[in-house]
């Protein structure tokens, strides 16, 4: 028998924060993890801390929290995590566009995000081999970006010192309610005992709250990306386009048909190593990993399109990752009210690098018994319970 203060289902980046900030506060931690370290989406995505793609409200409160936490980690870890603040700009070339992402800014603005609206003489400072077909653009100078496997690396090294253990390729298939506790099996004959069990198995999170009897609403999105080879900087920032706030967002306003299918928003962002990544789609095809070729013609069009230097600039390679979808657009972290001792941290699909320090020191708080820094009562997974009831009581 193995006990423990809590067990974490999943070693990406959501799960390794809620491990590394538990055993901080000298918890006794195991993290499971069906694979290896980053073998899910937080070894196939982006490096983004874009605060201008949240809603205004909560996912972008949360998501100011979690920057200020990134800077604290970038001292506290004591491993180079590739923390750079280069900013960020939403290029608008779609006259429709402008009024709706004009209201965007000014929401945002309201709450305390640093964003402004930039006419083409500003943007062609910041971006001087831009389209001149782009008629206005965002600008945040607080948009930030860190390298997901160096905070891994990071995350697990400083948790293991403080005493984290760490299980891999053990796939849980079996979890039981003890009187006092929760009974943990493995595919691998693993059996594991834990007075808290939390779920950050991101789009596995559905099979795995499945087990204790909860139904999450969980689908993974596919995001398709692009690598360039090494290039010199083009332009000052990191860039999107508007669409690809229309497709997070409000996907339903995409006209273009194919567009619309794949998800298609356009996003620009440069590597420490000096590559950029270009993407991105939101796709549902199951847990279908592959590239496709429909897809990479539009990313690349779409990107001599806004940039037409990078005609002369080689793709090398393209990958997809499967970004864990909730059906109501929420995220998806709190207590299971009908499980004590149950906690879910999930459905953050394309947003789980920007916020997996706030969502760790989120669990955290509820594990400890504490009142946590934001209020997050509209994220916790009762909400599926409530509706299971009310669908119940109807008949």
């Amino acid at each position: 028998m193995h006990g423990y203060d809590v067990i974490v289902v999943g070693a990406g980046i959501i799960g390794l924060s809620i491990a590394y900030q538990l055993v901080k506060r000298k918890k006794k931690v195991l993290v499971l993890e069906q694979g290896d370290i980053a073998s899910g989406t937080s070894g196939a995505c982006d490096h983004m801390i874009l605060l201008q793609s949240k809603l205004p409200g909560l996912p972008l409160q949360m998501a100011l929290v979690s920057l200020e936490m990134y800077k604290a980690w970038q001292e506290e870890l004591d491993e180079n995590l590739w923390f750079e603040t280069r900013g960020g700009m939403i290029l608008i070339d779609k006259e429709e566009h402008l009024p709706l992402m004009e209201e965007f800014v000014e929401r945002q603005r309201a709450i305390g995000l640093n964003v402004s609206i930039l006419d083409k003489k500003q943007i062609k400072k910041k971006q001087p081999f831009v389209s001149d077909l782009v008629i206005a653009s965002t600008f945040c100078p607080d948009d930030s970006q860190v390298d997901p496997f160096s905070v891994l690396k990071a995350l697990l090294k400083a948790g293991m010192n403080l005493g984290l253990e760490v299980r891999k390729f053990s796939k849980v298939i079996e979890i039981k309610r003890k009187s006092d506790c929760w009974e943990v099996r493995t595919q691998d004959g693993g059996e594991y005992f834990s007075e808290v069990l939390v779920c950050a198995a991101g789009v596995w999170s559905r099979e795995i709250c499945e087990l204790i009897g909860l139904s999450i609403p969980i689908k993974p999105k596919r995001g398709q990306i692009l690598v360039t080879e090494p290039t010199h900087p083009i332009g000052e920032t990191d860039v999107w386009d508007s669409d690809y706030i229309i497709a997070k967002h409000v996907a339903h306003l995409q006209k273009d048909e194919t567009a619309k299918k794949l998800g298609f928003g356009f996003a620009m962002s440069k590597t420490h190593t000096n590559n950029y990544l270009i993407g991105s789609t939101r796709e549902y095809v199951g847990f279908d990993r592959s590239t496709s070729l429909e897809a990479l013609v539009v990313i690349s069009k779409r990107l001599v399109e806004l940039f037409p230097v990078f005609k002369n600039i080689r793709i090398i390679r393209s990958f997809a990752g499967l970004r864990p979808a909730s059906e109501d657009g929420k995220y998806i972290i709190g207590e299971d009210p009908k499980n004590p001792g149950f906690f879910v941290a999930t459905g953050h699909e394309g947003d789980g690098i920007a916020l997996a320090p706030i969502t760790g020191m989120l669990i955290t708080q509820l594990v400890c018994g504490e009142e946590t820094i934001l209020p997050i009562e509209e994220l916790s997974p009762s909400r599926f319970r409530e509706v299971k009831a009310e669908k119940q009581s109807t008949f």
